[in-house]
């Protein structure tokens, strides 16, 4: 992860992952909402309340809102997968 803004209302980062997958039985739970974009590479997003997962190339972006169970369950295994990562508060 690398930090590219980081304030009181908004923090913006940029995430580069190979091969990944979140911890079996872990899910992200997160105080701010996230807005998420695959840059370069591909992933799929698993979200507790859905039974599909979310397959995600470049181009794709996705809101998640504060507090909606969420996984990575894998990433690109052939190229990096590059994501630029929003999170922040609803007012």
């Amino acid at each position: 992860m690398e930090p590219l803004i980081d304030s009181c209302e908004v923090r913006i980062e940029r995430i580069i992952s190979h091969a990944s997958c979140s911890p079996p039985g872990f899910w992200y739970d997160q105080e701010e909402s996230e807005w998420v974009m695959v840059i370069e590479g591909g992933a799929g997003l698993k979200f507790e309340d859905e039974t599909d997962v979310l397959v995600m190339k470049p181009g794709d972006w996705v809101e998640i809102p504060a507090h909606r169970r969420h996984r990575v369950e894998w990433t690109d295994s052939e190229t990096q997968t590059v994501w630029l990562a929003v999170f922040y508060r609803r007012q």
